[in-house]
């Protein structure tokens, strides 16, 4: 199926944020900038806006900076304090270098002010930095840097609110918005290979939406083939036409760390808002979401579905839906969707990368263009041969061989020949093979332990504390298309955590005392009820309670001289300086 092929302008699948406010709290935090919030959100943009005051500190929180970094676009609300804040200003100054440097798309917005005030340091504006001159703390580079961000934004089209209805202001900032989405959607689907054809299928004979009708689709196929890259296109394409709309991914991952209620929690946040619910089982969840659902006109996209109960748990029953609503579920089995009352023609089968497909989304990754270099032409169809037409197979070798070297191009041709019944993880794993060792460890860890981890800067401390270089390296492993960050969480496709899982369990021979990583219950508990831990093992990272008390103490952990990390619901004392221990 699709996958990308180039590196691209900012775009949705890049940032962790839609949109970014900035604002003056005491100005307009209670009135149009809770507005423009709740509007941004009810529209399901991602949007960063900062509840705390950050007067009470005395410098900005590097979080805030990297939202700034992450986001799409930054709504700027210009009001007669802002300038007063130099909080306000440098993070201004942020936005503005943003926008030079990384593409980010600054919208102004002059609240009960003048442009031209703005753009020349009148007014207000002026009396703010007569405070700023006589403020020992800041020094005069800041004062020119902060002017200069000004007068950048007051030279910046943006909305005048002094003679308009704000309401109206509003719907206009959140349409500009999802025009432009759509728009870079529009433009980051040309360099999708395949992805036309697949799209306007699906949207012309599945999703001929009517009003009155509640459209199911099934999108199902094997892992690695492109089923979620397809239905974030259509979601894309096709959310701007709802104003409730939710993507649920990951399911299958999601339930089995979290559970069921979590699931709810996500959809009930997504579609209503209501991200205090305080759901206490699936039942009343599910009661919950169908009370919410009724007359609604919804557009939900539940991906990575493995059984029926997280179906269930979501209220995904078609009577529960306002008419032209559309709910899109991916999976690996057929049969799951026909059991969910899905017709044939409600399901669609994602289809492998034809050789043309195949050929040129491995050029993208390997060449940056459309073909081969000259030279690499046969080199490049035998390899992607083994690949079966599989789009993650082929994005992942394409990274790998990004170096037009002709000999190490035939090694890998080598390593494939050997054994052309080789299993995906094993044609994946060539990649894993090309890494540095610091490099190697860090994907084992993040296969084993921080899958689908929230806070990302807390992984990458971790990781330091190893002495691993993880700023340099998880970025390596991005740029391999080894791990992803979506909407703010590390991830990596199931597949190439599966490669992981198998890479450790083969270094051990199946010895556990002998693993050097640790993360299924049973297994953990089987070490360390058999006191069987050796110095090979690292890490142990148990993210589920033991459904059997545990009578432990440290002693366990004595043969285990190397473990550097344990995430574990017991407490143990004496277990070296070494050790890491985190809670989640």
């Amino acid at each position: 199926m699709a996958s990308l092929t180039t590196q691209t302008s900012p775009s949705a699948s890049s940032h962790e944020w839609d949109v970014f406010l900035s604002f003056h709290g005491r100005d307009t935090r209670q009135r149009f900038t809770a507005h423009m919030y709740k509007a941004l959100e009810q529209r399901s943009l991602s949007t960063f806006m900062d509840d705390k005051e950050l007067e009470r500190g005395r410098y900005i929180s590097p979080e805030l900076l990297n939202a700034i970094e992450n986001s799409m676009y930054a709504v700027v609300v210009l009001s007669p304090c802002y300038a007063f804040s130099r909080w306000c200003l440098t993070e201004l100054t942020k936005i503005v270098e943003c926008m030079e440097k990384k593409g980010l798309i600054l919208l102004p917005i002059f609240y009960q002010v003048d442009p031209f005030d703005v753009r020349n340091q009148k007014g207000t504006f002026a009396k703010a930095f007569v405070k700023h001159e006589n403020d020992l703390r800041i020094v005069g580079d800041d004062l020119q840097t902060w002017k200069s961000a000004l007068s950048k934004v007051g030279n910046i089209s943006g909305w005048d609110l002094r003679d308009r209805d704000e309401s109206t202001v509003i719907e206009e900032i959140v349409g500009e918005i999802l025009a432009k989405l759509n728009s870079t959607f529009s433009t980051v689907s040309k360099k999708l290979v395949g992805i036309d054809s697949r799209l306007e299928k699906l949207v012309n004979l599945y999703l001929n939406i009517r009003r009155d009708d509640v459209h199911f689709l099934g999108i199902w196929g094997m892992g690695g083939i492109g089923k979620t890259t397809l239905a974030r296109a259509v979601y894309d394409k096709i959310s701007s036409q709802f104003k409730v709309s939710s993507f649920i991914a990951n399911v299958r991952e999601t339930s089995t760390q979290g559970g069921l209620v979590n699931l709810q929690k996500q959809l009930l946040a997504d579609l209503f808002k209501d991200k205090s619910s305080n759901i206490k089982d699936v039942d009343r969840g599910k009661n919950k979401i169908r009370h919410g659902l009724r007359h609604r006109r919804v557009l939900l996209v539940v991906d990575d579905v493995d059984q029926t109960q997280q179906l269930e748990a979501l209220a995904i029953e078609r009577d529960w839906f306002g008419g032209g609503s559309v709910i899109i579920i991916t999976t690996r089995d057929k049969h799951l969707l026909i059991e969910r009352g899905l017709a044939e023609d409600e399901i669609y089968r994602a289809k492998e990368l034809d050789d043309d497909e195949a050929l040129q989304l491995f050029s993208w990754k390997a060449f940056k263009k459309d073909l081969p270099l000259e030279g690499f032409v046969e080199l490049s169809k035998e390899i992607i041969h083994y690949t079966n037409g599989l789009p993650l197979a082929v994005e992942v070798l394409g990274h790998f061989l990004c170096h037009p070297n002709v000999v190490f191009w035939e090694s890998a041709l080598r390593s494939l020949r050997q054994d052309p019944m080789k299993e995906i993880v094993d044609i994946l794993k060539i990649s894993f093979d090309g890494l540095q060792e610091k490099q190697q460890k860090i994907f084992l860890d993040i296969a084993c332990y921080f899958k689908g981890e929230k806070y990302v800067d807390r992984v990458k401390s971790i990781l330091e504390s190893c002495e691993y270089e993880p700023i340099s390296g998880i970025d390596i492993l991005i740029n391999k298309s080894l791990v992803t960050i979506s909407e703010g969480r590390l991830w990596m496709h199931d597949l190439l955590q599966e490669m992981g899982h198998k890479i450790v369990r083969h270094q051990s021979q199946g010895d556990l005392g002998r693993q050097t990583r640790l993360w299924l219950s049973n297994d953990i508990i089987r070490v360390l009820k058999n006191n069987s831990g050796t110095n090979l093992i690292e890490g142990i990272v148990l993210n589920s309670p033991p459904q059997e008390e545990l009578n432990l103490n440290s002693s366990v952990f004595l043969e285990m001289k190397n473990l550097r990390l344990l995430k574990i619901t017991a407490t143990f004392s004496n277990c070296g300086r070494e050790l890491r221990v985190y809670t989640s």
